[in-house]
């Protein structure tokens, strides 16, 4: 089992990059499914800076014409959420009348994906769909049906393909765990 430190804390190889690359196939089959006869230019929004990594991946499988757009929130200090949504970076482009698909790294308590919904709807998209990487439907506290969701996982704090500790393991193409061993 590989293992990473980052700052303090030790972390355990949790998903393999292949199990990651066959979740990724599975929404962008989803999405392709839904969208193939779209005669509109959807949005994949990318929220930095945790999904863009798993952006990048579910662009190169979409079928369809679309534009890339931006944004930039915060609601976690360390391994804790702090329960307020920041906007850090508005969106970078406009929205309006267009639909957007939310790419997101990781759905825990909701409040953010809540908040993003709100933003999109305030700056006049048509409709938003929500589409994660990973889901931790027992940390979820909004009541949220995400479309395309690449894995569940239980409530534990990870890093790595995109998700950080501080900033850090953001690069690691494997998603580890929290090694409390």
């Amino acid at each position: 089992m590989n293992r990473v430190r980052l700052y303090d804390k030790t972390f355990r190889t949790f998903i393999p990059y292949d199990d990651i690359q066959k979740a990724i196939d599975r929404v962008a089959e989803r999405i392709n499914a839904d969208f193939k006869d779209c005669t509109d230019i959807p949005v994949l929004l990318c929220v930095l800076n945790g999904s863009i990594l798993f952006t990048a991946e579910l662009m190169k499988r979409l079928a369809f014409n679309c534009e890339i757009v931006s944004t930039k929130l915060s609601s976690y200090t360390g391994t804790q959420s702090t329960g307020e949504v920041r906007q850090l970076m508005g969106l970078t482009a406009d929205i309006t009348g267009k639909r957007v698909i939310i790419v997101e790294d990781i759905v825990d308590s909701g409040n953010t994906i809540v908040e993003l919904q709100k933003i999109l709807a305030e700056k006049g998209a048509a409709k938003s769909y929500i589409c994660t990487m990973l889901l931790k439907p027992d940390a979820c506290r909004k009541d949220l049906h995400p479309e395309y969701v690449g894995l569940e996982i239980p409530n534990d704090f990870i890093v790595g393909f995109g998700l950080d500790y501080n900033e850090l393991g953001r690069n690691l193409k494997d998603i580890y765990i929290l090694d409390e061993e």
